[in-house]
């Protein structure tokens, strides 16, 4: 087979930074033929396409709203991908789906290297796929009870069901009630949480820190406000990078991914995008 094939699947997709990360990782590699797309794909539109697609392809990214809709489409999921109740990347294999979760490993990646520790107590902001991603980081960083804050504990159920099984301790908050440990995690996208900027930086401990799963546009309120009390603050940029070299990875078979190239190649789009 001459050339293989991957791509980023979700609704909307114009914007994801993956194919600019995944095509820098390709060029360094040497992987001629290789090629990597976005593609819009709604929810409803996923089982279509996953059965259109031929044996050049290698593998998908998922992105909202596909990565708890892929996993009864699959022939088999990693343990995590289970346990998290979501799959963010898809490997084709002998003719067979296979289902991982590197969100996680993105999220752990980011945090460690920006020296964040394990925090004596974490605060996830949100109770979508990303949440339960992060309280899986959360438990391999050390904790073992988180506090989650949604508008209603309804919107949490699916990511509640993750904890239990990851075999973390969660107690659910409304945004009116709520405390910040040393780590906050907003899992929240663009905007969602301007209007508690103010209200979780000055909450903050002296040596707090915020992960910020936001990207673009870049800093948030939310970041700005922390960064500007002093405290650590960590963009989603670095979750994004990391999973996706933990994609390239499961998708090529390489060990060798560039992650300083692929870092500097989304470091220059995102800069060309705000300019």
């Amino acid at each position: 087979m001459t050339g293989r094939r991957a791509a980023v699947l979700g609704s909307p997709i114009a914007h994801s930074l993956s194919p600019v990360l995944h095509r820098t990782a390709y060029q360094v590699l040497g992987l001629e033929g290789w090629r990597y797309d976005a593609i819009e794909c709604r929810e409803e539109d996923l089982p279509a396409l996953l059965d259109g697609l031929g044996p050049e392809w290698a593998g998908l990214s998922l992105t909202m709203p596909l990565k708890r809709a892929v996993l009864p489409l699959l022939d088999t999921v990693s343990d995590l991908a289970a346990a998290v109740g979501g799959a963010n990347t898809v490997v084709f294999r002998d003719g067979r789906r296979h289902g991982d979760n590197t969100d996680v490993y993105g999220i752990v990646q980011a945090l460690t290297e920006a020296g964040v520790g394990t925090p004596s107590g974490a605060t996830i902001l949100g109770g979508g796929a990303t949440a339960a991603s992060a309280i899986a980081a959360l438990r391999e960083l050390g904790l073992s009870e988180v506090t989650v804050v949604v508008r209603s504990p309804a919107r949490a159920a699916e990511t509640l069901r993750a904890a239990e099984r990851l075999g973390v301790a969660v107690t659910v908050r409304g945004y009116d009630r709520f405390d910040v440990g040393d780590l906050l995690v907003s899992t929240l996208p663009p905007g969602a949480a301007d209007h508690l900027a103010d209200r979780l930086a000055a909450a903050m401990p002296e040596k707090g820190a915020l992960f910020d799963v936001v990207y673009a546009p870049w800093p948030t309120p939310l970041a700005r406000a922390v960064q500007e009390a002093g405290r650590t603050v960590v963009g989603g940029f670095a979750m994004l990078l990391h999973q996706a070299v933990r994609q390239v990875e499961l998708m090529t078979g390489r060990t060798d991914v560039p992650v300083e190239a692929m870092r500097a190649a989304g470091e220059a789009e995102l800069a060309r995008r705000s300019a």
